[in-house]
């Protein structure tokens, strides 16, 4: 009796249908490894692949980017399947920081900021890149295109990365004066964001050199060392990113390193035979239909569109600064770079506006 129950078990099991979810037939495995794993699911059929672009894709703020997403079957399955695609902003440790979008067929939904910004380019059957249009600072980063098709649920990570320049900053009351709130606001006022690492990694070997240290976008607070000295870390260790790790938002405070990326108009310099005060600055780049330039404004001009201008501007947060590409006599070191003044009280000095396109 026991011999025909086995035998009619194992028949029943043999027999047994497997369940069938969009051209996939899933088997049920029961594992008696005592392992902790109570099941392992795996399919007899087609393969979904989903593949994105394996380099970064460069954009800048105010501008239209197309973030690549293609998926297929091995073998190809031919007819059109209804599919969802979900696209997700990643942190750098690849966990989900928000989520972009989610469309089946030709509805979609975009979440967030993203709200009118993103929607999906298909341009063949299978196709699901996303379109992001006005790219802001804080697109920058990581994201997943996501297939969904029943059961099967894969995904790839393809970068973006802004180009832009990373600037130090402290504020008018002089170092270390900023926790990180405090930080992600400065930043925010001179037209930029706090920077991430892989922005400060990129400045630091494009000759970024700022023995202070200051916060990052992860809460972290490091600064870029490309010549050691005693000051900076002591001189026998090797020039890099020297790190604090993270710092407590609220109670520690430290400088801000700042992300500003490309311009979407232009900065241009206006003088007075005797100068200016800072509210007459201010005035004078109203009555040219501009506004008065942030720091980030004066850094992008310079990196990106050759400004260089040996003459000192008041900017918006009260600093006096000035930008020079070819190094010469009167102007400064010998090294190109932004010049600054501090932020005088009194003078009287030109000053640098901006002007959208």
């Amino acid at each position: 009796l026991l011999l025909l129950l086995e035998a009619t078990l194992l028949q029943l099991v043999i027999s047994s249908h497997h369940p069938f979810y969009n051209g996939f037939y899933y088997n049920h495995i029961m594992n008696d490894m005592g392992n902790g794993q109570d099941k392992v699911d795996y399919f007899n059929g087609a393969r979904l692949v989903v593949e994105t672009s394996k380099d970064p894709v460069y954009s800048y703020s105010g501008a239209n980017v197309t973030l690549p997403c293609h998926y297929r079957y091995e073998p190809d399955l031919g007819d059109k399947r209804k599919i969802r695609i979900k696209w997700s902003k990643l942190r750098d440790d690849y966990t989900k920081e928000q989520d972009v979008m989610v469309a089946i067929g030709k509805t979609y939904v975009a979440f967030g900021d993203f709200k009118g910004r993103a929607h999906i380019h298909k341009t063949s059957q299978h196709e699901a890149s996303l379109v992001i249009s006005d790219v802001h600072l804080k697109d920058d980063g990581k994201y997943r295109c996501e297939v969904i098709d029943g059961l099967e649920d894969e995904s790839d990570v393809v970068d973006l990365w802004l180009q832009g320049i990373v600037f130090p900053y402290q504020p008018p009351r002089g170092q270390y004066r900023l926790n990180f709130h405090e930080a992600e606001q400065v930043c925010q006022d001179q037209g930029a964001i706090l920077a991430n690492f892989n922005q400060l990694f990129q400045a630091w070997s494009e000759g970024l050199d700022w023995c202070n240290a200051g916060w990052l976008a992860d809460g972290t607070v490091q600064y870029p060392i490309r010549v050691p000295r005693k000051p900076c870390g002591g001189v026998h260790l090797a020039p890099g990113i020297r790190s604090y790790g993270p710092r407590h938002r609220h109670l520690h405070r430290f400088d801000a390193f700042c992300f500003s990326s490309a311009l979407r108009g232009e900065v241009f310099y206006l003088d007075h035979l005797d100068g200016m005060s800072l509210e007459e600055a201010k005035q004078s780049c109203q009555d040219a239909g501009a506004e008065i330039a942030r720091v980030g404004h004066l850094y992008s001009a310079w990196k990106f569109l050759g400004l260089d201008r040996c003459n000192a501007g008041w900017l918006a947060d009260g600093s006096v600064r000035y930008p020079i590409v070819k190094p010469r006599p009167n102007c400064g070191p010998a090294e190109p770079g932004v010049r600054s003044f501090g932020f005088p009280s009194k003078g009287r000095f030109g000053v640098f506006c901006y002007k959208e396109r």
